[in-house]
């Protein structure tokens, strides 16, 4: 049986039950997002700029990436109630019910592939998230929502699938396959480095700057320190927070010799730290790099070093991105786990210990210790 076939036809069965020979489906009427603009025009000339402001802070709540994931989420719902005649305002919970179990069960688009628990659940709070944004709030505890959900992962939640983790030789062979005399081979080289040793998110990485409040997009800076490292201050997902990265022990390998030479041949003084080689290689852009870059090359110069060459490429693929830096630092530091916690950002060891992948298991055995 295959899982399309798992849950009911709910969906079929109620969508026939509202529609009429003589209507045809109707298309979503979805109120606009509050607009600075509009606002604008309503308030006195002297408060205009405020209101400019306002939308500003709006728009800073939340990065880039998430906007464009609530967004293009919204367009899936909408695109859903539109082909079968629903109407996604007001907030109605058992139409989201529906348009969730119809992505569990592969009846939103024509390829006919369920969703992840993972891809419903965020789809849900983007839903969330958009019709509070237009004053219309969405209740997820609502049963209509809240016992399908349930019953969703619980019959489709799947074990976690953990990128792989960029080991110390690992990454060494990587740095191997850049070009050691040309501008992207230096940029690539002082990202891995730097990325690996930080341990930052691929996001968190691409958005730093030479110095302190030198871009409007910037959400942290660097400062470098002779013969002890350089020192990261970092807006992340949990707030203000310092992160140190200390001297290598050789020049080749050393995420801060790395850094300094490619600001140095790029002429890099003030603004993003990693942006775009242009002219064939031979001129550095202004504009901030994608953080999709660290995924592209984490996976390009890992697949060109041949790690994990025990799989085939197709697996190979789909086994490396920008968090392998994150969990090869995890793994590969061997320090009290407290420092490495330190440096991941995180709130607690058990989130921390997701990311070593090297770690004893059993290193504590409960049965010997209960005496058996």
């Amino acid at each position: 049986m295959s899982r399309e076939d798992d849950l009911p036809d709910i969906i079929d069965m109620v969508v026939e039950m509202g529609r009429t020979e003589e209507e045809p489906p109707a298309s979503p009427s979805s109120p606009p997002l509050p607009a600075a603009a509009s606002l604008t025009e309503r308030l006195p000339v002297h408060l205009g700029d405020l209101a400019g402001r306002a939308r500003d802070y709006v728009e800073a709540a939340s990065s880039a990436n998430t906007r464009r994931a609530y967004a293009a989420d919204w367009k899936h719902f909408s695109g859903w109630a539109r082909r079968q005649g629903l109407e996604v305002f007001p907030p109605d919970p058992q139409v989201v019910g529906l348009y969730i179990t119809a992505c569990a069960s592969g009846k939103v688009t024509g390829n006919k592939k369920p969703n992840s628990v993972s891809t419903i659940e965020r789809r849900l709070s983007s839903l969330t998230w958009n019709y509070a944004q237009r004053g219309q709030p969405l209740d997820r505890k609502d049963r209509h929502i809240a016992t399908v959900m349930a019953g969703i992962r619980n019959k489709h939640a799947a074990p976690p699938r953990q990128k792989e983790a960029i080991l110390s030789e690992d990454l060494i062979a990587m740095l191997e396959t850049l070009d050691r005399g040309s501008l992207r081979g230096l940029r690539d080289r002082a990202m891995l480095l730097i990325g690996f040793a930080s341990g930052l998110r691929r996001s968190e990485i691409i958005s730093l700057d030479c110095g302190r409040d030198q871009t409007e997009d910037g959400r942290g800076w660097v400062e470098f320190f002779p013969e002890k490292g350089l020192l990261v201050t970092l807006r992340g997902k949990t707030g203000w927070r310092e992160v140190e990265v200390g001297l290598g022990s050789s020049d080749a390998t050393c995420p801060v010799v790395a850094l300094e030479t490619w600001l140095k041949l790029a002429r890099i003084v003030h603004g993003p730290l990693f942006r775009r080689v242009t002219g064939q290689g031979k001129a550095v852009g202004a504009d901030r790099l994608n953080d999709q870059e660290i995924a592209r090359l984490v996976k390009r110069t890992a697949l060109a070093a041949g790690v994990r060459g025990d799989l085939a490429e197709g697996e190979r693929r789909k086994l490396f991105a920008g968090h392998s830096l994150r969990a090869g630092l995890a793994s590969s530091a061997e320090v009290d786990e407290r420092y490495v916690q330190k440096q991941l950002g995180h709130a607690s060891a058990e989130m921390t210990r997701k990311y070593q992948r090297r770690r004893d298991r059993f290193r504590v055995n409960l049965t010997k210790a209960s005496g058996l």
